[in-house]
């Protein structure tokens, strides 16, 4: 029975960067952990993956033969790996008893109502894989009171989509106020239990 996290958020929210910082934190515990480029687009990846996508599909050849565009050549590229089941379960059984992160893509419309990924990740529980979602969201749309309420409704959206247990994060905290001086507390955010205070910060 395998475990692991479906690591996603918008591009640029550092989803790659938190699958090397949780493999190396992962590894001093003792844990065995194998990361997963799920992203066709990422081919510069700072570490060995234990399974690569480009190994299937590239975002660059798509694009190149099939005079695609980066958002449908992603969309092409999750529904090619949809009608390729049989070359992710092979790899990921070579990977048993290890705790795997796989580092998906950063086009939101793939978790929010396109349904490869969902069905991806229906696939990988009937194998039954353990999975919990870390959505990662850049921290500086705490700065922007309508931005930030947009990034909560899509993370909801995310969230009722992939039907997995969901950790929302904030990345980049330590940034935070280079985008301008916040209305409210960091916990404010991490909480959002009274978003009616910030309707006076939307007018």
């Amino acid at each position: 029975m395998p475990f692991g996290q479906v690591v996603i958020g918008p591009p640029g929210s550092g989803k790659t960067t938190y699958c090397a910082g949780m493999s190396e934190f992962l590894s001093s515990l003792g844990r065995d952990v194998a990361v997963v480029n799920m992203d066709p687009a990422n081919d510069r990846v700072p570490f060995t993956c234990a399974v690569d996508i480009f190994e299937l599909i590239s975002l660059e050849d798509v694009m190149t033969h099939l005079r695609l565009g980066p958002n449908g050549g992603l969309v092409y590229c999750m529904e090619y790996l949809e009608q390729n089941f049989d070359w992710l379960k092979e790899k990921l059984d070579a990977l048993k008893n290890k705790y795997i992160l796989f580092d998906f893509p950063g086009q939101v419309e793939l978790y929010t109502h396109h349904n490869s990924v969902k069905n991806l990740l229906e696939k990988l529980t009937s194998w039954d894989f353990r999975l919990t979602a870390v959505h990662l969201v850049d921290s500086h749309y705490c700065s922007d009171p309508g931005k930030f309420v947009a990034i909560l409704l899509t993370s909801l959206n995310t969230m009722l989509q992939l039907s997995l247990p969901h950790v929302n994060v904030l990345s980049k905290i330590d940034l935070i106020e280079k985008h301008g001086k916040l209305a409210f507390n960091p916990d404010f955010y991490t909480d959002v239990l009274d978003l009616h205070y910030l309707l006076h910060q939307l007018q």
